[in-house]
């Protein structure tokens, strides 16, 4: 099965808002192996949402569409399609009762053209809205499928998730089940992870292995097919244990995970305390710690050490350091995380100083930073990195290297 996607939202061509759902529903699909060959965008008209059509029904097997469900008068897909299908529109009882049982529960007025949400095309199978108000629908029709999907990402995930994916399934005919799982890497990049797994991803067959750059990280998806879910498993572990093998050193996690969220997790498993000293990051490495939910079994504070001066007097950075070294210097890092860790009286003292850019400083080239590490009853540490990016890449590169040297240390 070859699909197409097609977002419908002047909004979109516009650039008011980015088409994520085509980004997620084109995931959802490669897993299901089925195959997206175009994505096409089309605002709120129904001549050319209805050439739209006629094109993609040429070249795909399967029309997604995503938007134009909603109750307004330029919320026009249902009518184009079924204009184009040749079919009829009608009522979905269940629908209706759900978008009243809605506004009574929010104590709201419901217009008379909210029952719009609430028309299907005459004879497809309704998608339930669990988290909004218009329902999908899916029907076949002279050999091809169309399924339609809300617009808002809240409402299309779960539904294409719970429904589509399904209906998709049962479709093909397919017992086979899709399971993926996604490892993440960091400090290695995209060329040299494929470069150390050649072998394998060359080889593959099933599980199959695609690598995947994005935001200073690089991620494998792993995919395997088999009528037992259990097996299909069995095969995605084996194929994980021969790249951790050859590239475990960069592991982090799995799918959703985030280096912070592992880095915390792995400090708060051995009753770690951290605290940091940042400089060029200005507080973006304690901003991130305290987003995750129990941070203060974790993070006791730390100090934003913009300038010198407050290097000198706030954290006790020697003078001679500064004047012999700079502070964008390794000796200046070292002082930084051992005299924030003394001073919070944590476990562990981290910190980040260099040039975030564009302009040099210091004699130092833009992208030149220093991490520190002080780890109570251990020799202090510096790693030093030359970063190649714009101002705040850099700034968000430094903090996710912060948390990378923290995992090598403690996992």
């Amino acid at each position: 099965m070859n699909a197409e996607i097609i977002a419908v939202g002047s909004e979109l061509l516009l650039g008011q808002i980015a088409n994520t759902n085509a980004q997620y529903i084109s995931e959802q699909l490669a897993e299901a192996g089925v195959n997206v060959y175009y994505h096409t965008t089309v605002g709120d008209n129904p001549v050319r949402l209805k050439q739209a059509i006629e094109i993609a029904r040429k070249r795909a097997d399967l029309l997604i569409f995503t938007g134009g469900l909603g109750p307004t008068k330029d919320d026009l897909t249902k009518e184009t399609i079924a204009s184009s299908l040749g079919t009829g529109l009608s009522m979905d009882g269940d629908a209706l009762e759900s978008i009243k049982a809605y506004f009574i529960k929010t104590n709201r007025l419901m217009t008379p053209n909210n029952e719009k949400q609430a028309l299907i095309l005459a004879g497809s199978d309704v998608l339930k809205n669990e988290f909004g108000m218009a329902p999908g629908m899916y029907i076949k029709k002279e050999g091809k499928s169309y399924m339609l999907l809300p617009g808002p990402p809240s409402e299309m995930r779960p539904m294409f998730r719970k429904y589509g994916i399904p209906a998709i399934l049962h479709t093909l005919k397919r017992k086979e089940i899709i399971y993926s799982r996604v490892l993440r890497f960091f400090g290695i990049g995209e060329a040299q992870l494929e470069t150390d797994l050649e072998e394998l991803i060359d080889t593959q067959t099933n599980p199959t292995i695609a690598p995947l750059a994005g935001d200073g990280e690089v991620t494998l998806r792993l995919t395997a097919k088999h009528e037992s879910k259990d097996i299909a498993g069995s095969l995605l572990d084996a194929v994980e244990e021969k790249i951790l093998d050859l590239v475990g050193e960069y592991f982090y996690g799995y799918d959703h995970d985030s280096l912070v969220e592992a880095g915390m997790s792995a400090l708060k498993d051995k009753g770690l305390t951290l605290s940091c000293a940042e400089s060029l990051t200005g507080g973006l490495f304690q901003s991130e710690a305290a987003s995750i939910p129990g941070a203060s079994a974790v993070l006791k504070g730390g100090v934003v050490c913009y300038q010198d001066e407050v290097k000198k007097r706030v954290l006790s950075v020697q003078e001679s350091t500064l004047k012999m070294y700079s502070a964008v210097s390794e000796q200046c890092a070292i002082e930084l995380a051992e005299n924030v860790r003394v001073l919070f009286s944590s476990d562990i003292g981290i910190s980040f100083t260099g040039v975030a850019g564009p302009d040099d400083h210091y004699g130092k080239k833009a992208g030149t930073v220093w991490v520190g590490l002080a780890v109570k009853n251990r020799p202090a540490k510096g790693f030093l990195l030359n970063l190649a990016g714009g101002r705040n890449a850099n700034r968000k590169r430094t903090a996710k290297y912060g948390w990378h040297y923290l995992l090598k240390e403690f996992t």
